[in-house]
Order: C-alpha cells, then sequence, then structure tokens
C-alpha cells in the first residue's frame, strides 16, 4: 500500500520523470475534479464547507475503492503524496511573518500558545486514550490544536504518517469543523458572549481562515478583526509544532548524531528559510499570494494521491475511535478557550 513512507526516493524520480507521469496525471485529474467540485459547492451555499483538499482524498479514496492503481501509476502516485506535500510545506513559510505575531501583544501571544500546546498535549493523550495509534492521535491532535486539514496534511510526512492515518484524520476532522462553524454562534448567544469573546472564540477553535470568518460574521465586523487575528497567530504555531515533532521523531530513531541538515527534513528547514525572509522584507508582496494558492494546489495534489493510496476497510474500522477523539478534543478546546477568555478579562 503506498504511503508518506514509501515514496519513490527523489534521485530515481529525477532520473525517471518518465515513471512519473501516469500517476501524477491521475493526481491532477483528481484535483481537477475536487477544485471544480468546491467551487460548485461555494456558488450553491455561499461557502466551501468542505475543502477542495477534503474532496480531493475522498474522491481518491472512492476511486481507490472500485480500481486498484497498477505498477505504473504507482511512482507518480507516491512522489504526488510525499515530495509535492513536502514543497507545499515550504511554500507555507512565506505566510508566516515575526511582525504578524509582534503585533498581537506579549500577554495574548502567550496565551494562545500555551492554549496551542496544551490542545496538542491534550489531544494527543485522549487519542492514545481511546486507543488510536500514536500517529494518529498526533494527527487529530495537532488538527484540532492548530488549523484543521491544513496541519494534518504538515505534520503527515514529519511523523511518518500512512495514507490511511492521514484520510481517517482529514475525514472525520474536516465534518466536526464544519459542525463547529455552524455551532459557534449559537453556544455565543447562549452563553452571552460580546462581540470580542465570540471574535476570541472564533479564533481559537474554528479550524480553517475562511471558516473562521463566517463562525464569527453573526457577531459583526469586531468579532471578525480580532478573530482573524488570533486565528493567524493560531495557524503561526504550525511551525514551532512541525519542528517539534521533527526532532522529537529524530531523537526516537537515534538520529541526535547527525548533522542538521538530517536531523530536521530539508522541507522544514525550507519552510523556516522562507519564513526568514519573509520576515525580513525579502519576499516581495506581490508574489506572496501566488506563492500561497501554489501551495494550496499542491497540497490538494497530494491529498488526492494520499486518497489513491487508502484502503476505505481502514478507514471505516477507525471511524468511532477517531470522532470520539476529534469530539472529545474539540470540546477541551473550547472548554480551554472560554477559560482564557475570561482570563485575559476580554469584555
Amino acid at each position: 500500500m503506498p504511503s508518506l513512507t514509501l515514496a519513490l526516493p527523489p534521485s530515481r524520480a529525477a532520473a525517471n520523470p518518465a515513471r512519473l507521469l501516469p500517476g501524477l496525471s491521475l493526481c491532477l485529474a483528481v484535483t481537477l475534479a475536487a477544485l471544480a467540485l468546491e467551487q460548485v459547492e461555494a456558488a450553491l451555499f455561499g461557502h466551501a464547507w468542505l475543502e477542495g483538499l477534503v474532496i480531493a482524498i475522498l474522491l481518491g479514496t472512492a476511486l481507490r475503492t472500485v480500481w486498484a492503481p497498477g505498477e505504473r501509476w504507482r511512482p507518480g502516485i507516491a512522489f504526488g503524496a510525499k515530495a509535492l506535500l513536502e514543497v507545499a510545506v515550504v511554500l507555507l513559510g512565506a505566510s508566516v511573518s515575526a511582525a504578524a505575531l509582534l503585533a498581537v501583544g506579549p500577554a495574548l501571544l502567550l496565551a494562545i500558545f500555551g492554549l496551542v500546546a496544551l490542545a496538542v498535549a491534550g489531544g494527543y493523550a485522549i487519542g492514545r486514550g481511546l486507543g488510536l495509534p500514536p500517529r494518529m492521535a498526533i494527527l487529530v491532535a495537532c488538527g484540532n490544536a492548530i488549523c484543521g486539514n491544513s496541519a494534518i496534511a504538515a505534520v503527515a510526512p514529519v511523523i511518518g504518517a500512512d495514507a490511511e492515518e492521514v484520510a481517517s484524520s482529514i475525514a472525520f476532522t474536516a465534518v466536526f469543523g464544519v459542525l463547529v462553524v455552524l455551532g459557534l454562534p449559537l453556544l455565543a448567544a447562549t452563553l452571552g458572549l460580546s462581540a470580542p469573546q465570540t471574535g476570541m472564540l472564533a479564533g481559537l477553535t474554528v479550524y480553517a481562515v475562511p471558516q473562521v470568518l463566517a463562525a464569527a460574521a453573526p457577531a459583526g465586523a469586531l468579532a471578525i478583526q480580532l478573530g482573524m487575528l488570533v486565528k493567524l497567530v493560531r495557524v503561526l504555531m504550525l511551525g514551532p509544532v512541525v519542528l517539534t515533532l521533527s526532532l522529537l521523531a529524530s531523537q526516537r530513531h537515534q538520529a541526535a548524531k547527525r548533522p542538521l541538515h538530517r536531523l530536521v527534513p530539508w522541507f522544514i528547514l525550507g519552510f523556516l528559510g522562507l519564513a526568514a525572509l519573509r520576515t525580513l522584507g525579502l519576499v516581495p508582496a506581490a508574489i506572496q499570494p501566488a506563492l500561497a494558492s501554489l501551495a494550496g494546489v499542491l497540497t490538494v495534489v497530494s491529498m488526492a494521491a494520499l486518497g489513491l493510496g487508502v484502503d476505505v476497510r481502514v478507514v471505516a474500522r477507525a471511524g468511532g475511535r477517531v470522532t470520539a477523539a476529534v469530539v472529545l478534543s474539540l470540546l477541551a478546546l473550547g472548554a480551554a478557550a472560554l477559560g482564557l477568555i475570561r482570563l485575559l478579562g476580554i469584555a
């Protein structure tokens, strides 16, 4: 079964680019279909409740259920699942700026960092307590704590997660991410939260940036502004979390004595390097949207590749435990977020 850890080595891929074409073409076809369905969804409902990357992994899994790709397809699919995802992680560095962090203020910044760290640790403990494998527990924890599907996609290659683990984590996290968006305005009204409190709660709990906008919008412009700012800081935690997981994974494999480029994956160094260039103002503002869009498309392609390597029966077997882990982690995150809002005196 193709997985993130079984991709074609870069040297062989470079030497045999023709071997990649069939599988990559298939991944691109699934990607185009997923992006088209995302646009249809947005046109019909006003919002794309399921992101293109979620649709891609579902389409890929559906195709894999009725047809198993043969040997000629596998190199390109494996390359898409690993190499393209790593390039996407690098490009995400262009969206990270230290200036954005400093603008939040030290107290709120430390509070958000602490909440994310607590949510990752707590989510992992919940997942393991429910019997999830360690890697899947990490994926669910990071998805809930940081930015949902994007966090899962970024963390997966670092911890060596396989296709079934990624598919299970994304599928169930995506569903509950939508439910959070729909339920948060009702919860805020029930608790009598003010606009700033509602925005803060949305920024601390909702997965994707567009979803924060949708969840905070009923409370007004102030809620949207604060929610988006808090969410940005939460997303920026992805870099430190991925780097920490990379170092921990290396230590577990007794790699601590290796040089830095072997201790930390190349794409994490690339992510940090591009983030540093962005902070220094060396990434032109004109190309930043293009880099973000390219990162998004490559992530969708890689999710299509992952879906094409998924045995749907494995995902179904994990459904109950993953659902319980996501729900309990979300409830814990929501409670912690409300406690933080009270602690900071947000009125």
